[in-house]
Protein backbone atom coordinates (compact mmCIF):
# COMPACT_ATOMS: atom_id res chain seq x y z
CA UNK A 1 0.00 0.00 0.00
CA UNK A 2 2.94 2.22 0.90
CA UNK A 3 3.92 2.37 -3.08
CA UNK A 4 0.44 2.78 -4.23
CA UNK A 5 0.26 6.29 -3.59
CA UNK A 6 4.11 7.56 -5.23
CA UNK A 7 2.73 5.41 -8.09
CA UNK A 8 -0.83 7.69 -8.57
CA UNK A 9 1.74 10.87 -7.74
CA UNK A 10 3.99 10.21 -10.48
CA UNK A 11 1.26 9.20 -13.28
CA UNK A 12 0.34 12.93 -12.31
CA UNK A 13 3.41 14.70 -13.30
CA UNK A 14 4.00 12.17 -16.22
CA UNK A 15 1.33 13.68 -18.14
CA UNK A 16 2.72 17.42 -17.22
CA UNK A 17 5.73 16.55 -18.56
CA UNK A 18 4.27 15.02 -21.76
CA UNK A 19 2.29 18.24 -21.73
CA UNK A 20 5.84 20.11 -21.99
CA UNK A 21 6.58 18.25 -24.64
CA UNK A 22 3.66 18.98 -26.69
CA UNK A 23 3.96 22.82 -26.23
CA UNK A 24 7.15 22.54 -27.30
CA UNK A 25 6.00 21.13 -30.93
CA UNK A 26 3.30 23.63 -30.57
CA UNK A 27 5.97 26.37 -29.64
CA UNK A 28 7.92 25.79 -32.85
CA UNK A 29 4.89 25.58 -34.94
CA UNK A 30 3.72 29.35 -33.74
CA UNK A 31 7.00 30.14 -34.06
CA UNK A 32 7.77 29.07 -38.09
CA UNK A 33 3.64 30.04 -39.37
CA UNK A 34 3.04 33.16 -37.37
CA UNK A 35 6.59 34.82 -36.51
CA UNK A 36 5.49 37.95 -34.93
CA UNK A 37 3.12 36.57 -32.55
CA UNK A 38 6.26 33.80 -31.40
CA UNK A 39 8.01 36.83 -30.26
CA UNK A 40 5.28 38.41 -28.64
CA UNK A 41 5.09 35.31 -26.54
CA UNK A 42 8.10 35.60 -25.16
CA UNK A 43 7.26 36.83 -21.70
CA UNK A 44 5.61 33.25 -21.04
CA UNK A 45 8.64 32.11 -21.24
CA UNK A 46 10.83 34.69 -19.49
CA UNK A 47 7.89 34.55 -16.65
CA UNK A 48 8.49 30.83 -16.15
CA UNK A 49 12.02 30.82 -15.70
CA UNK A 50 11.77 34.24 -13.23
CA UNK A 51 9.22 32.01 -10.86
CA UNK A 52 11.82 29.04 -11.13
CA UNK A 53 14.57 31.31 -10.33
CA UNK A 54 12.87 32.97 -7.31
CA UNK A 55 13.02 29.67 -5.71
CA UNK A 56 16.24 28.96 -5.96
CA UNK A 57 17.94 30.89 -3.04
CA UNK A 58 15.66 29.88 -0.62
CA UNK A 59 16.42 26.04 -1.79
CA UNK A 60 19.75 26.32 -1.64
CA UNK A 61 19.98 28.17 1.62
CA UNK A 62 17.92 25.31 3.07
CA UNK A 63 19.42 22.44 1.71
CA UNK A 64 23.07 24.14 2.72
CA UNK A 65 22.36 25.19 6.32
CA UNK A 66 20.96 21.50 7.05
CA UNK A 67 23.40 19.95 5.87
CA UNK A 68 26.51 21.78 7.18
CA UNK A 69 24.66 22.06 10.41
CA UNK A 70 24.04 18.49 10.90
CA UNK A 71 27.81 17.52 10.33
CA UNK A 72 29.94 17.15 13.39
CA UNK A 73 32.79 18.60 11.99
CA UNK A 74 33.27 21.92 10.16
CA UNK A 75 36.53 19.89 8.66
CA UNK A 76 34.29 17.52 6.40
CA UNK A 77 32.75 20.61 4.64
CA UNK A 78 36.22 21.54 3.92
CA UNK A 79 36.98 18.46 2.41
CA UNK A 80 34.02 17.76 0.75
CA UNK A 81 34.17 21.49 -0.87
CA UNK A 82 38.47 21.53 -1.51
CA UNK A 83 37.39 18.18 -3.20
CA UNK A 84 34.42 19.27 -5.26
CA UNK A 85 36.65 22.66 -6.78
CA UNK A 86 39.37 20.43 -7.70
CA UNK A 87 37.59 18.34 -9.74
CA UNK A 88 35.93 21.47 -11.57
CA UNK A 89 38.93 22.86 -12.22
CA UNK A 90 40.47 19.80 -13.75
CA UNK A 91 37.02 18.96 -15.63
CA UNK A 92 36.85 22.47 -16.78
CA UNK A 93 39.93 22.47 -18.10
CA UNK A 94 39.13 18.96 -20.04
CA UNK A 95 36.32 20.86 -21.93
CA UNK A 96 38.59 23.58 -22.87
CA UNK A 97 40.80 21.61 -24.28
CA UNK A 98 38.19 19.41 -25.79
CA UNK A 99 36.67 22.38 -26.96
CA UNK A 100 40.04 23.57 -29.33
CA UNK A 101 40.64 20.44 -31.11
CA UNK A 102 37.36 19.78 -32.18
CA UNK A 103 37.12 23.76 -33.45
CA UNK A 104 40.89 23.36 -35.12
CA UNK A 105 39.69 20.07 -36.70
CA UNK A 106 35.77 21.74 -38.18
CA UNK A 107 37.01 24.90 -38.34
CA UNK A 108 33.32 26.23 -38.76
CA UNK A 109 34.06 30.07 -39.36
CA UNK A 110 35.90 29.19 -42.70
CA UNK A 111 34.10 31.05 -45.70
CA UNK A 112 32.03 32.87 -44.11
CA UNK A 113 31.64 36.63 -44.89
CA UNK A 114 30.93 38.67 -41.50
CA UNK A 115 29.16 42.23 -42.38
CA UNK A 116 30.01 45.52 -40.09
CA UNK A 117 26.83 45.68 -39.09
CA UNK A 118 27.63 42.70 -36.47
CA UNK A 119 30.07 45.61 -34.56
CA UNK A 120 27.31 46.99 -32.29
CA UNK A 121 25.84 44.04 -31.40
CA UNK A 122 29.48 42.47 -30.67
CA UNK A 123 30.42 45.44 -28.62
CA UNK A 124 27.39 45.66 -26.78
CA UNK A 125 28.38 41.96 -24.72
CA UNK A 126 31.89 43.47 -23.37
CA UNK A 127 29.93 45.88 -20.97
CA UNK A 128 28.39 42.77 -19.29
CA UNK A 129 31.64 41.06 -18.48
CA UNK A 130 33.64 41.63 -15.66
CA UNK A 131 36.90 41.17 -14.22
CA UNK A 132 38.16 38.22 -11.79
CA UNK A 133 38.53 40.52 -8.93
CA UNK A 134 34.83 41.93 -9.13
CA UNK A 135 33.76 38.26 -9.42
CA UNK A 136 35.41 37.43 -5.85
CA UNK A 137 34.24 40.35 -4.73
CA UNK A 138 30.53 39.91 -5.97
CA UNK A 139 30.77 37.00 -3.67
CA UNK A 140 30.14 38.66 -0.62
CA UNK A 141 26.28 40.15 0.24
CA UNK A 142 25.70 43.82 1.00
CA UNK A 143 23.91 42.94 3.49
CA UNK A 144 22.85 39.02 5.51
CA UNK A 145 19.28 39.23 3.22
CA UNK A 146 20.34 40.87 0.04
CA UNK A 147 21.85 37.95 -1.28
CA UNK A 148 17.98 36.17 -1.56
CA UNK A 149 16.71 39.42 -2.93
CA UNK A 150 18.61 39.92 -5.69
CA UNK A 151 19.23 36.25 -6.29
CA UNK A 152 22.74 35.80 -6.60
CA UNK A 153 23.60 31.70 -6.34
CA UNK A 154 27.18 32.15 -4.84
CA UNK A 155 26.07 35.01 -2.49
CA UNK A 156 23.25 32.85 -1.19
CA UNK A 157 25.84 29.68 -1.11
CA UNK A 158 28.40 32.43 1.22
CA UNK A 159 25.43 32.90 3.84
CA UNK A 160 23.83 29.57 4.16
CA UNK A 161 27.70 28.34 4.53
CA UNK A 162 28.35 30.55 7.48
CA UNK A 163 24.67 29.76 9.06
CA UNK A 164 25.60 26.15 8.49
CA UNK A 165 29.15 26.33 10.63
CA UNK A 166 26.69 28.59 13.08
CA UNK A 167 24.20 25.76 13.62
CA UNK A 168 27.45 23.51 14.15
CA UNK A 169 28.76 25.82 17.13
CA UNK A 170 25.45 25.99 18.69
CA UNK A 171 25.36 22.42 19.19
CA UNK A 172 22.12 21.28 21.07
CA UNK A 173 20.73 25.20 21.52
CA UNK A 174 21.02 25.49 17.38
CA UNK A 175 18.14 22.70 17.03
CA UNK A 176 14.93 24.07 17.25
CA UNK A 177 16.66 26.85 14.34
CA UNK A 178 17.61 23.54 12.68
CA UNK A 179 13.75 22.54 12.88
CA UNK A 180 12.32 25.67 11.78
CA UNK A 181 14.54 25.26 8.16
CA UNK A 182 13.31 21.99 7.96
CA UNK A 183 9.88 22.89 8.02
CA UNK A 184 10.63 25.84 5.81
CA UNK A 185 12.45 24.09 3.41
CA UNK A 186 9.17 21.76 3.01
CA UNK A 187 7.23 24.90 2.16
CA UNK A 188 9.77 25.72 -0.22
CA UNK A 189 9.86 22.68 -2.12
CA UNK A 190 6.03 22.51 -2.55
CA UNK A 191 5.69 25.85 -3.71
CA UNK A 192 8.56 24.61 -6.14
CA UNK A 193 6.14 21.87 -6.85
CA UNK A 194 3.21 23.67 -7.44
CA UNK A 195 5.40 26.26 -9.89
CA UNK A 196 6.22 23.37 -11.82
CA UNK A 197 2.81 23.02 -13.23
CA UNK A 198 3.62 25.96 -15.09
CA UNK A 199 6.09 24.64 -16.94
CA UNK A 200 3.97 23.95 -20.28
CA UNK A 201 3.20 27.60 -20.75
CA UNK A 202 6.49 28.72 -19.81
CA UNK A 203 8.14 26.06 -22.73
CA UNK A 204 5.47 27.00 -25.21
CA UNK A 205 6.35 30.77 -24.98
CA UNK A 206 10.21 30.56 -24.92
CA UNK A 207 10.29 28.16 -28.13
CA UNK A 208 7.85 30.25 -29.95
CA UNK A 209 9.57 33.18 -28.94
CA UNK A 210 13.14 31.93 -30.48
CA UNK A 211 11.65 30.20 -33.39
CA UNK A 212 9.82 33.54 -34.46
CA UNK A 213 12.86 35.77 -34.02
CA UNK A 214 15.47 33.75 -35.61
CA UNK A 215 13.49 31.72 -38.18
CA UNK A 216 15.65 28.54 -39.91
CA UNK A 217 17.53 30.70 -42.35
CA UNK A 218 19.98 31.79 -39.40
CA UNK A 219 19.70 28.18 -38.58
CA UNK A 220 21.12 26.95 -41.98
CA UNK A 221 24.21 28.93 -42.14
CA UNK A 222 25.36 28.34 -38.82
CA UNK A 223 24.21 24.71 -38.86
CA UNK A 224 28.35 23.72 -39.18
CA UNK A 225 29.24 25.07 -35.75
CA UNK A 226 25.87 23.88 -33.69
CA UNK A 227 26.21 20.47 -35.38
CA UNK A 228 29.64 20.29 -33.88
CA UNK A 229 28.78 21.93 -30.54
CA UNK A 230 26.40 19.43 -30.36
CA UNK A 231 27.96 16.06 -30.92
CA UNK A 232 31.30 17.56 -28.82
CA UNK A 233 28.95 18.01 -25.84
CA UNK A 234 27.77 14.40 -26.52
CA UNK A 235 31.38 13.07 -26.57
CA UNK A 236 31.70 14.90 -23.70
CA UNK A 237 29.16 13.96 -21.67
CA UNK A 238 29.08 10.01 -23.26
CA UNK A 239 32.80 9.08 -23.57
CA UNK A 240 34.55 11.36 -21.38
CA UNK A 241 32.33 11.57 -18.27
CA UNK A 242 30.61 7.89 -18.28
CA UNK A 243 34.03 6.27 -18.82
CA UNK A 244 34.67 8.49 -15.63
CA UNK A 245 31.76 8.04 -13.78
CA UNK A 246 32.14 3.99 -14.85
CA UNK A 247 35.58 3.95 -14.03
CA UNK A 248 35.81 6.11 -10.27
CA UNK A 249 32.28 5.09 -8.95
CA UNK A 250 30.82 2.20 -10.82
CA UNK A 251 27.64 3.53 -12.03
CA UNK A 252 26.20 3.60 -15.54
CA UNK A 253 25.57 7.36 -16.95
CA UNK A 254 22.58 6.32 -19.21
CA UNK A 255 20.70 4.84 -15.68
CA UNK A 256 21.71 8.19 -14.29
CA UNK A 257 20.56 10.65 -17.63
CA UNK A 258 17.61 8.56 -17.26
CA UNK A 259 17.05 9.16 -13.64
CA UNK A 260 16.88 12.64 -14.65
CA UNK A 261 15.29 12.86 -17.55
CA UNK A 262 12.39 15.09 -16.87
CA UNK A 263 15.20 17.65 -15.59
CA UNK A 264 16.47 17.70 -19.09
CA UNK A 265 13.22 18.02 -20.98
CA UNK A 266 12.91 20.86 -18.17
CA UNK A 267 16.26 22.49 -19.48
CA UNK A 268 15.76 21.79 -23.06
CA UNK A 269 12.45 23.63 -23.29
CA UNK A 270 13.57 26.48 -21.01
CA UNK A 271 17.42 26.99 -22.20
CA UNK A 272 18.88 27.53 -18.91
CA UNK A 273 20.30 25.00 -16.46
CA UNK A 274 18.87 27.02 -13.25
CA UNK A 275 15.55 25.78 -14.15
CA UNK A 276 16.45 22.60 -13.14
CA UNK A 277 18.61 23.29 -10.16
CA UNK A 278 16.09 22.43 -7.29
CA UNK A 279 15.13 19.57 -8.84
CA UNK A 280 18.49 18.14 -9.06
CA UNK A 281 19.49 18.98 -5.26
CA UNK A 282 16.06 16.74 -4.27
CA UNK A 283 17.22 14.30 -6.69
CA UNK A 284 20.37 13.68 -5.56
CA UNK A 285 19.70 13.55 -1.73
CA UNK A 286 16.61 10.93 -2.94
CA UNK A 287 19.25 8.66 -4.83
CA UNK A 288 21.43 8.60 -1.75
CA UNK A 289 23.98 11.23 -1.22
CA UNK A 290 24.37 12.87 1.84
CA UNK A 291 23.16 16.40 2.26
CA UNK A 292 26.38 18.08 3.12
CA UNK A 293 27.43 16.71 -0.42
CA UNK A 294 24.85 17.21 -2.30
CA UNK A 295 24.27 21.21 -0.83
CA UNK A 296 27.91 22.30 -1.36
CA UNK A 297 28.58 20.23 -4.73
CA UNK A 298 25.80 21.15 -6.42
CA UNK A 299 24.85 25.01 -6.17
CA UNK A 300 29.54 25.60 -6.34
CA UNK A 301 29.14 23.59 -9.68
CA UNK A 302 26.47 25.51 -11.06
CA UNK A 303 29.09 28.11 -10.77
CA UNK A 304 32.58 26.30 -11.18
CA UNK A 305 31.54 23.14 -13.10
CA UNK A 306 30.25 24.78 -16.80
CA UNK A 307 31.52 21.82 -19.11
CA UNK A 308 29.59 23.02 -21.29
CA UNK A 309 29.87 27.04 -21.28
CA UNK A 310 34.10 25.36 -21.25
CA UNK A 311 33.44 23.96 -24.48
CA UNK A 312 31.01 26.53 -26.64
CA UNK A 313 33.50 29.48 -25.39
CA UNK A 314 36.84 28.13 -27.21
CA UNK A 315 34.80 26.64 -30.30
CA UNK A 316 33.28 30.16 -30.81
CA UNK A 317 36.15 31.81 -30.12
CA UNK A 318 37.99 29.65 -33.17
CA UNK A 319 34.29 30.39 -34.91
CA UNK A 320 34.45 34.11 -35.29
CA UNK A 321 38.11 34.46 -35.60
CA UNK A 322 37.94 32.12 -39.03
CA UNK A 323 34.81 34.00 -40.08
CA UNK A 324 36.26 37.18 -39.98
CA UNK A 325 39.20 35.54 -41.61
CA UNK A 326 41.63 36.20 -39.03
CA UNK A 327 42.53 33.22 -37.53
CA UNK A 328 44.23 32.32 -33.90
CA UNK A 329 47.61 31.07 -33.54
CA UNK A 330 48.30 28.37 -31.30
CA UNK A 331 49.87 30.66 -28.98
CA UNK A 332 46.81 32.74 -29.13
CA UNK A 333 44.09 29.64 -28.44
CA UNK A 334 46.87 28.59 -25.52
CA UNK A 335 46.86 32.09 -23.92
CA UNK A 336 42.88 32.23 -24.64
CA UNK A 337 42.05 28.55 -22.44
CA UNK A 338 44.37 29.82 -20.11
CA UNK A 339 41.91 33.04 -19.38
CA UNK A 340 38.63 31.10 -20.55
CA UNK A 341 40.02 28.71 -17.53
CA UNK A 342 39.20 31.66 -14.96
CA UNK A 343 36.83 33.38 -16.84
CA UNK A 344 34.21 30.51 -17.27
CA UNK A 345 34.06 30.56 -13.41
CA UNK A 346 31.98 33.39 -13.34
CA UNK A 347 29.59 32.60 -16.33
CA UNK A 348 25.82 31.58 -14.53
CA UNK A 349 24.04 28.92 -16.18
CA UNK A 350 21.62 30.89 -17.61
CA UNK A 351 20.47 31.96 -21.53
CA UNK A 352 22.92 34.16 -22.50
CA UNK A 353 25.35 34.52 -20.12
CA UNK A 354 28.17 32.64 -22.17
CA UNK A 355 28.30 35.81 -24.95
CA UNK A 356 30.09 37.99 -22.08
CA UNK A 357 32.20 35.48 -21.01
CA UNK A 358 33.30 35.21 -25.06
CA UNK A 359 33.12 38.76 -25.02
CA UNK A 360 35.25 39.55 -22.41
CA UNK A 361 37.62 36.56 -23.59
CA UNK A 362 38.48 37.79 -27.13
CA UNK A 363 38.23 41.68 -26.23
CA UNK A 364 41.43 40.92 -23.80
CA UNK A 365 43.45 38.84 -26.26
CA UNK A 366 42.31 39.86 -29.55
CA UNK A 367 39.67 42.82 -29.41
CA UNK A 368 40.05 43.29 -33.45
CA UNK A 369 37.07 39.69 -32.95
CA UNK A 370 34.62 40.88 -30.21
CA UNK A 371 33.00 42.47 -33.72
CA UNK A 372 31.95 38.91 -34.14
CA UNK A 373 30.15 38.08 -31.32
CA UNK A 374 27.11 39.97 -32.54
CA UNK A 375 26.77 36.83 -35.43
CA UNK A 376 26.96 34.32 -32.54
CA UNK A 377 24.27 36.46 -30.53
CA UNK A 378 21.14 34.58 -33.61
CA UNK A 379 22.17 30.80 -32.78
CA UNK A 380 23.05 31.61 -29.11
CA UNK A 381 19.62 30.54 -27.62
CA UNK A 382 20.04 27.32 -29.17
CA UNK A 383 23.39 26.98 -28.73
CA UNK A 384 22.85 27.33 -25.07
CA UNK A 385 20.36 24.66 -25.01
CA UNK A 386 23.28 22.26 -25.20
CA UNK A 387 25.77 24.45 -22.78
CA UNK A 388 23.00 23.73 -20.33
CA UNK A 389 22.48 20.21 -20.74
CA UNK A 390 25.98 19.18 -20.55
CA UNK A 391 26.62 21.44 -17.69
CA UNK A 392 24.03 20.02 -15.62
CA UNK A 393 24.85 16.56 -16.79
CA UNK A 394 28.48 17.84 -15.53
CA UNK A 395 26.96 18.47 -12.12
CA UNK A 396 25.38 15.45 -11.87
CA UNK A 397 28.02 12.95 -12.22
CA UNK A 398 30.21 15.19 -9.74
CA UNK A 399 27.96 15.06 -7.21
CA UNK A 400 28.16 11.22 -7.58
CA UNK A 401 31.51 11.37 -7.55
CA UNK A 402 32.00 13.45 -4.47
CA UNK A 403 30.07 11.44 -2.56
CA UNK A 404 31.83 8.20 -3.78
CA UNK A 405 35.33 9.24 -2.79
CA UNK A 406 33.86 10.85 0.42
CA UNK A 407 32.61 7.83 1.77
CA UNK A 408 29.21 9.89 1.61
CA UNK A 409 26.67 8.14 -0.37
CA UNK A 410 24.16 5.28 0.44
CA UNK A 411 24.95 2.60 -2.80
CA UNK A 412 22.01 0.36 -2.09
CA UNK A 413 19.95 3.83 -2.67
CA UNK A 414 21.16 4.67 -5.35
CA UNK A 415 20.96 1.34 -7.18
CA UNK A 416 17.58 1.20 -6.16
CA UNK A 417 16.52 4.60 -7.27
CA UNK A 418 18.91 4.03 -10.95
CA UNK A 419 16.85 0.62 -11.36
CA UNK A 420 13.69 2.51 -10.70
CA UNK A 421 13.08 0.73 -7.77
CA UNK A 422 12.67 3.69 -5.53
CA UNK A 423 10.95 5.95 -7.43
CA UNK A 424 11.38 9.88 -6.56
CA UNK A 425 8.59 11.58 -5.39
CA UNK A 426 7.33 14.07 -7.58
CA UNK A 427 4.11 15.47 -6.04
CA UNK A 428 6.61 17.29 -2.78
CA UNK A 429 10.35 16.83 -4.17
CA UNK A 430 11.45 16.76 -0.97
CA UNK A 431 12.50 13.38 0.45
CA UNK A 432 11.99 12.86 3.89
CA UNK A 433 14.66 10.35 4.57
CA UNK A 434 17.70 11.62 2.18
CA UNK A 435 21.30 10.51 3.78
CA UNK A 436 21.49 12.63 6.42
CA UNK A 437 24.43 11.23 8.61
CA UNK A 438 24.67 14.52 10.74
CA UNK A 439 21.67 13.55 11.71
CA UNK A 440 22.22 10.47 13.70
CA UNK A 441 18.78 9.15 12.81
CA UNK A 442 18.57 5.07 11.84
CA UNK A 443 15.26 3.95 13.66
CA UNK A 444 13.43 4.47 10.68
CA UNK A 445 14.90 0.83 8.89
CA UNK A 446 11.63 0.56 6.65
CA UNK A 447 12.29 3.92 4.89
CA UNK A 448 14.98 2.90 1.64
CA UNK A 449 16.59 5.51 2.01
CA UNK A 450 17.88 5.01 5.28
CA UNK A 451 21.75 3.72 5.86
Amino acid sequence: MSTAVPATKRDRTHYLYLAVIAAVVLGIAVGILFPALGKELKPLGTGFVNLIKMMISPIIFCTIALGVGSVAKAAKVGRVGGLALGYFLIMSTVALVIGLVVGNILQPGSGLHLTPEIAEKGQGQIAKSEGTVEFLLGIIPKTLVSAFTEGEVLQTLLVALLAGFALQKLGTKGEPIRRGIEHIQRLVFRILAMIMWAAPVGAFGAIAAVVGETGWKALQSLAVIMLGFYLTCALFVFVVLGLILGLLARVNIFKLLKYLGREFLLILSTSSSESALPRLIAKMEHAGVSKPVVGITVPTGYSFNLDGTAIYLTMASIFIADALDKPLTIGEQISLLVFMIIASKGAAGVTGAGLATLAGGLSSHRPELVDGVGFIVGIDRFMSEARALTNFAGNAVATVLIGTWTNEIDREQLDRTLDGRSPFDEATLLDENASDPGAGSSEDATQPNTR
